[in-house]
């Protein structure tokens, strides 16, 4: 038990929710690795959301809420850690969501979806075919899913995936903590933010619906500025650190 003065109680219960989805067989164990990836560099930005997150984050709201049919993409990762959150967004965005794995096997996939189910999910089902070009289990995919996307919201993502979506003419949202990723190098909209921090925010953003304010940003958002002020945020912490 982990008590909640620690002063990194946060990233601590998120470990344990990763722990705990891999022994239950939610998260495959390289994902447990790529959590530990991810808590380095959430080390780097101060544990924060940084004001270009936040404007990421407001992006994706005016990319899904405007988009005519947006699908949240979810892995085993995001289930164990904010299964109840992708419930929130999916009911403030009207977006779908489809699982989608890498290490793919039908036990994870109806692990996964009851995990979701259980926090009020609609999950899309059905016969995935291999309709994304890439020579993994991630080409597989719904029909109605993310195949029929205009807009992918992709958490924790792989950067060929990304890639791969983005040849197909779809526009990409991710939320990585690493900023030079490929992923978070390929996608529209990167938001360099902890995935629990992020989707509640873009849950904000689509409930406020503030259509003016998605025109203006979808007119002037640039994510390389995103992504070089996250690597300035980076590098500033780091100074701040030595001196």
């Amino acid at each position: 038990m982990i008590p909640e003065d620690h002063p990194r109680y946060e990233p601590l219960r998120r470990r344990e929710l990763i722990a705990d989805g891999a022994t239950a067989g939610l998260v495959a164990m390289e994902g447990v690795a790529a959590h530990g990836r991810g808590e380095t560099f959430d080390y780097l930005i101060g544990e924060v959301t940084i004001p270009s997150a936040a404007l990421a984050e407001e992006m994706a709201a005016a990319v899904i809420c405007t988009a005519e049919r947006p699908v949240i993409s979810v892995n085993g990762n995001t289930a164990a850690l904010a299964a109840s959150a992708i419930g929130d967004l999916q009911r403030a965005s009207g977006a779908a969501v489809e699982v989608n794995l890498f290490h793919r096997t039908e036990k994870r996939m109806q692990l996964i979806t009851s995990r979701l189910e259980d926090a009020g999910v609609n999950v899309l089902s059905g016969t995935a075919e291999r309709f994304i070009p890439l020579s993994h289990d991630r080409a597989l995919c719904l029909p109605d899913g993310i195949f029929a996307a205009d807009v992918v919201l992709v958490p924790l993502e792989d950067g060929d995936r990304c890639e791969a979506l983005k040849k197909m003419g779809k526009t990409v949202i991710t939320i990585d903590l690493n900023p030079l990723s490929r992923t978070s190098q390929t996608a529209d909209v990167t938001i360099v933010d902890e995935l629990t921090r992020a989707l509640p925010q873009i849950t904000e953003f689509c409930r406020e619906g503030n259509r003016d304010r998605f025109t203006t940003l979808l007119r002037e958002y640039d994510n390389k500025e995103i992504l070089r002020d996250a690597l300035i945020t980076i590098k500033n912490v780091i100074d701040r650190a030595l001196d």
